[in-house]
């Protein structure tokens, strides 16, 4: 057979190949690569900064797992109990609400910026947006503030007096006034609205940095395949953010199961029990109650629970 019968076979088998069967290969960062010799490398760069900071993490932790044994007020002597602490942590209502809580905020936290964050990447970088580098700037912005700064402001603008009141006022839209950290059906979504605003301009840096290193062929082989601008998304960009997207999942989803200072500064737990989340609840019983141990449980169950998600965010990016 000539060449240009094989050629015209090859581009043949081509077209008849999917666009993410073609594709998928050539967005992965491994190509060429021993598929052990990244993650080698990997710990060698990681190792001077885990010898020193290990201790300052494992210390507390196995500090807070023997308290977590103990009937104990933070003063004076303390009583082994065994498991108790846990089956009373267990039997605790507030546990249940406090987890469901945030679930909840990791809608907000989580899936909303990453969703949002993602597609507005997408259409950035698509159309070839100038002044890319003062958006990234003003949308981490909020990463750089510390919480309780951020919670103060928000916590001026959510008042009954406060601006985003009086601007509906204004609007004519009295029938929506009320105190949005103060009432049941608006006090989390308002909490979970905040922590969402600062994690959205993290999950935006990181996605725009990431398809900018998407190259450009693949975009348009794409739409020489005659792919539109929902199919490329699907088939090129995706794939290519792929690690950025468990980052930014992982991260995240973290951030919501650990929040503390929005929740103490803005609502402490309030209205009611209706704000209260673990990392409130471990402060509350370990501080407000002075009872160290079922403080120490709780936080133990919850540093498994966020271990657990990490570790099935990581493998499913993994596959």
């Amino acid at each position: 057979m000539s060449s240009a019968g094989v050629a015209s076979g090859r581009a043949a088998a081509a077209r008849r190949t999917p666009l993410w069967g073609r594709l998928r290969a050539r967005v992965s960062p491994r190509d060429g690569v021993p598929p052990g010799e990244p993650r080698r490398v990997a710990y060698l760069y990681v190792l001077p900064a885990l010898v020193l900071f290990a201790p300052l993490v494992l210390f507390p932790l196995a500090e807070t797992v023997w308290f977590s044994f103990y009937s104990w007020s933070g003063v004076g002597p303390s009583r082994p109990v065994g498991l108790e602490n846990y089956r009373a942590v267990f039997e605790n209502p507030q546990i249940s609400s406090a987890f469901v809580h945030s679930g909840v905020l990791i809608v907000f936290f989580s899936l909303m910026p990453i969703v949002w964050g993602l597609l507005l990447s997408a259409a950035l970088s698509r159309f070839r947006v100038r002044g890319l580098t003062f958006f990234r700037v003003i949308l981490f912005l909020p990463q750089v503030l510390a919480t309780v700064v951020v919670a103060t402001s928000w916590q001026w603008i959510l008042a009954y007096d406060g601006p985003l009141n009086a601007f509906l006022r204004f609007l004519g839209l009295g029938s929506l006034v009320r105190p949005w950290l103060g009432d049941y059906g608006t006090a989390l979504p308002a909490v979970g609205l905040i922590g969402g605003w600062v994690m959205f301009g993290f999950c935006m840096v990181l996605f725009l940095a990431a398809i900018q290193e998407i190259p450009r062929s693949l975009y348009e082989a794409a739409r020489v395949d005659g792919a539109g601008p929902v199919r490329e998304f699907l088939t090129v960009t995706l794939p290519g953010v792929r690690n950025q997207l468990a980052v930014a999942l992982t991260v995240t989803v973290i951030g919501a199961l650990n929040t503390f200072d929005l929740v103490y500064v803005l609502t402490q737990g309030g209205p009611g029990t209706q704000t209260v989340v673990p990392g409130y609840l471990v402060y509350q019983q370990a501080f407000a109650n002075g009872d160290i141990g079922s403080g120490s449980a709780i936080a133990v169950m919850l540093t498994l629970a966020i271990f657990v998600v990490a570790v099935v965010i990581n493998r499913v990016a993994e596959r």
